[in-house]
C-alpha cells in the first residue's frame, strides 16, 4: 500500500522542540512535492508547510514561520519537519502528503496523495 508513515509525535512542554518524521511507504518520493499538515482537537486540518521536490522551494504557514523547519531527505523517502518554541496551539495530528503545495490552504483538501495517519504533538505543561 502507497502511503506515509508519520512518527516523532509525542509530549512536548511549552517552547519545547520535536523532530518529526515521514516516511514514503511503497513508493519514492523524489518527483513529489510534500506537504505537512495538522488538525487541532475539534479544528479543521490545515496547511503547515510544504517543500518541492527539489527541496528549494518552502512555504510555512504564518502561525510557524520562524519555529518549524521543513527537511527532505530523498534518498531515504522521507520528509523532516523540525518544531521548535511549541506552543499549546501547535497541538494535533500531523500528516503528510505528496503532491502540490505551495498553495497552504488550497492543497489541504484538494490534489494530495498518501495521506498517512498521522502522528499525535501534545504540547502541554
Amino acid at each position: 500500500q502507497q502511503q506515509f508513515v508519520e512518527s516523532g509525535g509525542g509530549l512536548a512542554q511549552p517552547g519545547g522542540s520535536l523532530r518529526l518524521s515521514c516516511a514514503a511507504s511503497g513508493f519514492t518520493l523524489d518527483n513529489y512535492a510534500i506537504g505537512w499538515f495538522r488538525q487541532a482537537p475539534g479544528k479543521e486540518r490545515e496547511g503547515v508547510s510544504c517543500i518541492s521536490s527539489s527541496g528549494i522551494y518552502i512555504k510555512y504557514a504564518d502561525s510557524v514561520k520562524g519555529r518549524f523547519t521543513i527537511s527532505r531527505d530523498n534518498a531515504k523517502s522521507t520528509v523532516y519537519l523540525e518544531v521548535n518554541s511549541l506552543k499549546p496551539e501547535d497541538t494535533g495530528v500531523y500528516y503528510c502528503a505528496a503532491g502540490p503545495c505551495s498553495d497552504l490552504v488550497y492543497s489541504v483538501k484538494y490534489g494530495m496523495n498518501y495521506w498517512g495517519k498521522g502522528t499525535l504533538v501534545t504540547v502541554s505543561s
